[in-house]
């Protein structure tokens, strides 16, 4: 792992709990984009769908964790928004109105052409970098069109572009040190 990487996992991991503490103590997910976080659930869902099946070593014991957290995170806020009703109501849906499923199909068309290797496992690792890249469109739309940023947000914000700002340092690193071609493309995309 290389220093943009564990940066880029601290400032994404940073971002969660951020977004929580709005979520739970402000009890609002105003200005938070729904259709971000259902983006962020699929992105995880089909890069670690094979979490439970594959032998996890020492080793790769950071990277498990990592896993976990970002999962469970992930529909922690999905669950916040969606189904919990003091939120619920707060959600915007009018400014939300993105239409997301607009980025899967692309993502999905470009994973099947572009990857490692032509097998499940490899086409949605490609699937999700590339959907993980304009995943944060629908955040970014939201708030231009409600003009309105709370500070929890905008600190929300920040770290996931800062995150998405190392990985583009990480896919470069990795560019010039491995031959995995997806990461960059998908880097070149964000």
């Amino acid at each position: 792992m290389n220093i943009f990487r564990l940066v880029g996992d601290i400032t994404h991991l940073a971002s969660v709990p951020v977004l929580l503490l709005k979520l739970h103590t402000i009890k609002s997910c105003a200005d938070v984009s729904l259709k971000t976080q259902e983006l962020y659930a699929i992105v995880f869902a089909t890069r670690y769908f094979d979490l439970f099946t594959q032998y996890v070593s020492l080793d790769s014991l950071h990277s498990t964790l990592m896993i976990l957290i970002f999962l469970v995170s992930c529909f922690s806020i999905f669950w916040y928004m969606m189904l919990h009703n003091v939120e619920y109501r707060s959600y915007d849906e009018d400014h939300d109105s993105f239409r997301h499923y607009l980025l899967i199909v692309p993502c999905l068309l470009l994973a099947l052409d572009i990857n490692e290797k032509f097998a499940f496992k490899e086409v949605m690792l490609a699937f999700s970098l590339y959907l993980e890249a304009v995943a944060i469109l629908p955040q970014l739309v939201l708030l231009q069109r409600t003009r309105n940023l709370d500070n929890l947000t905008g600190k929300y914000v920040f770290l996931l572009g800062a995150y998405r700002s190392f990985y583009v340092l990480n896919w470069i690193y990795r560019h010039f040190t491995r031959s995995h071609f997806v990461h960059w493309i998908s880097g070149r995309i964000m």
